[in-house]
């Protein structure tokens, strides 16, 4: 196992302030943004090339990739994938887009490293605890929640790739993608920007980035997101070339009742929200596993959650532990400085 150096940094919110800004010479590379909205979060795209429209024809394309995905695997988007399979519990299997078999492949590969803590059947519960769209800041019954808790298993997800169907074997199972949509999503956004002929860029959908290539012949320069802080508020940065992070934390999607934090990040175990960590921030190679390994991380708590991260290969991580202690794993301590310990508070 990797030792595991003294503390300093986590989450990831894209800063792109916090970009070097060097300044290319005239007439030929020079930084191009873009931004929208996509899957429930702001989409954006920095680009540095010398072709400007090549870069606007690609976010045009990426975009409509967002929007295709989402209507996919929405639980909120009548006649999506997700909903189909849901609605059909227990009774049949349904016939739905390799997009959303291969994301489902990944998820269950997640669940088995993390011991199901990391599991999309969660969604079981998305109806009593309300964290999207239709948040209400209120505590559901631990009576109800512990009634939906035998509809959260994982293995009992059946995919079957020879006749392209999903069946959720018992009946008022449900699956929610948020946890790997996005990333999934990206790393489709990373493809169309690299058939395109872009190689030097970075591209973020909420929690979820990829950073290709350099900026300026750098390592593109990321702030990390104090997770107690103001928002935008960065504590650390990050140097990262041709790789992906992906930040699960207790405070997008989150209230407080009588001092007591309640967010959207839950343990299928108990249904309740994981208590032992704040924020965690995967660096991995593939967009699809950083975005399902940060949250299952976060469930596992920091001490089991730093343990898979130095297994797994090619995978690397940052946690800030519910009392505020910040893990590094050994293989990011040369691409990080720690500018300010992260705020403490509930």
């Amino acid at each position: 196992m990797k030792p595991v150096p003294p503390a300093v940094v986590v989450i990831v919110v894209a800063g792109l302030a916090a970009c070097r800004q060097e300044v290319p010479p005239a007439s030929t590379a020079r930084l191009v943004e873009r931004a929208s909205a996509a899957m429930g979060s702001d989409l954006r795209l920095s680009v540095y090339t010398a072709d400007e429209p090549a870069a606007g024809h690609a976010f045009d394309q990426l975009s409509q990739e967002f929007e295709r995905l989402d209507a996919l695997m929405s639980v909120w988007r009548p006649g999506s994938d997700v909903l189909r399979i849901n609605a059909a519990a227990g009774e049949r299997a349904v016939a739905v887009s390799p997009d959303v078999r291969e994301a489902l492949r990944t998820a269950r590969q997640i669940s088995e490293w993390t011991g199901g803590k990391f599991d999309v059947t969660f969604g079981a519960l998305s109806d009593l605890w309300k964290f999207d769209q239709d948040q209400d800041n209120t505590i559901p019954d631990p009576a109800a929640i512990r009634a939906r808790l035998p509809l959260i298993d994982y293995r009992q997800v059946e995919i079957d790739d020879r006749a392209g169907t999903v069946f959720l074997r018992r009946k008022g199972m449900r699956i929610h993608l948020g946890g790997i949509g996005k990333g999934y999503a990206v790393a489709r956004a990373v493809a169309t920007l690299r058939r395109a002929g872009l190689r030097d860029f970075l591209i973020q959908a909420g929690g979820d980035l990829y950073a290709g290539g350099l900026k300026a012949g750098r390592p593109w320069r990321l702030g990390i997101n104090d997770p107690r802080g103001p928002a935008g508020r960065s504590f650390a940065t990050l140097d990262l070339s041709d790789g992906t992070f992906s930040t699960s934390g207790d405070y997008a999607r989150a209230f407080v009742n009588d001092g007591v934090r309640y967010h959207h990040i839950l343990d299928p175990a108990t249904g309740q929200p994981a208590r032992g960590c704040r924020s965690v921030t995967i660096v991995a190679d593939s967009p699809l596993l950083a975005d399902g390994l940060s949250t299952g991380v976060f469930i596992l708590g920091p001490e089991q959650g730093m343990a898979l991260i130095e297994r797994l290969p090619d995978v690397e991580g940052v946690i800030v532990t519910a009392n505020n202690d910040v893990l590094v794993s050994s293989g990011l301590k040369d691409k990080f400085a720690l500018i300010a310990q992260p705020t403490d508070a509930p």
